[in-house]
């Protein structure tokens, strides 16, 4: 393909990008959909859930290791599993996307497949709706997602009591586990990426088994469904593990006012990893005892009353790394 087939977005009017878009990320079915100034949504029962990530190049994703299609993936995944954590059924996104002036339309256009196939696969029904076009020297993807609640009350993640047995649905760990492969295997020793090509991906991971942590860490697959599922089997909290079980379980924790303890033996294989990995984006959730645990749940623990340490694990206060920080960690490696 030719510079002249393949223009850069500094070469193209906004229009134009605009409809390469709108042309790949599927029609609207919204009141009114892009084009005008804004979107008109339907709301069924006069509530909106509303949530926002923003993906930036360097601490969220690696240009030498992501596609544009994994980048559009992932920007719809996240914000896809904030929804689906209160209990609601995403409809809508929004994106703005902010590139350098020499970005390619072919790279736009994998981004908006990316968008539209996470969208189709993870939680058919929501398309994108709109959003905005602007130049950065970074390039930045920022999703807003908006869901609805069916006429279910939403569930938060104060909501947890002493009683109520801790679950998990979605994977933990693994996106972990291939954010490390990526930095041992395709990076420099001070951290600076090197392209991930297709040949070097099967020759180094395929062989070892590893090339699904790969995928998970740069598509993840959030168990969307799961999350109104839940809600509807009376959920009492749940919340979207984007930073790691432990700092999202103490999370949790606090804002309930409880103390959750963690049952080691629940967590797998690698339960290290398990509890400080995050972007797997699983759905922690609380319900009350007794009953049975929506299919794709899995029992990892229980609720008490507060004791000193807002998490235990094994009926002792965690002591291990907490989680992901984005003030902290950005350039320790992660996204």
């Amino acid at each position: 393909m030719t510079s002249r087939d393949d223009p850069t977005v500094g070469e193209l009017s906004e229009g134009t990008i605009l409809r390469r878009i709108l042309d790949r990320v599927g029609p609207s079915a919204a009141v009114v959909g892009p084009g005008d100034d804004a979107a008109v949504l339907a709301v069924p029962d006069g509530r909106v859930v509303a949530t926002t990530d923003t993906l930036v190049h360097g601490p969220d994703f690696r240009l030498a290791w992501s596609s544009a299609f994994d980048i559009g993936w992932k920007a719809a995944a996240v914000n896809l599993a904030d929804v689906a954590a209160m209990g609601a059924r995403p409809t809508a996104l929004l994106v703005a996307l902010a590139m350098p002036d020499d970005t390619r339309i072919s790279f736009v256009a994998g981004l908006a497949d990316g968008l539209r196939a996470a969208c189709d696969e993870l939680a058919p029904g929501c398309v994108v709706e709109g959003g905005d076009l602007t130049v950065s020297d970074t390039l930045t993807v920022a999703v807003t997602a908006l869901g609805v609640l069916d006429g279910r009350e939403p569930v938060l993640r104060s909501g947890a009591h002493p009683g109520d047995v801790v679950a998990i649905a979605g994977e933990m760990g693994v996106a972990a586990r291939g954010l490390e492969l990526l930095f041992t295997r395709f990076a420099d020793s001070d951290g600076t990426p090197n392209a991930l090509t297709s040949e070097a991906f099967a020759e180094r991971l395929v062989e070892t088994g590893d090339a699904t942590a790969v995928t998970r860490q740069l598509r993840p697959r959030p168990p969307i469904g799961m999350g109104p599922l839940a809600s509807e089997r009376g959920a009492t909290a749940m919340m979207d593990v984007s930073d790691g079980l432990a700092l999202d379980a103490t999370r949790m924790a606090d804002a309930s006012g409880v103390t959750i303890d963690i049952d080691v033996r629940c967590l797998g294989p690698d339960a290290a990893r398990a509890l400080s990995g995050g972007e797997d984006h699983a759905l922690l959730a609380t319900f009350p005892a007794g009953g049975e645990l929506p299919e794709g749940f899995t029992r990892i623990g229980s609720v008490h009353d507060r004791t000193h340490a807002p998490l235990l694990v094994d009926g002792d206060p965690f002591q291990g790394r907490g989680g992901w920080d984005p003030y902290r960690d950005w350039d320790t490696g992660r996204g």
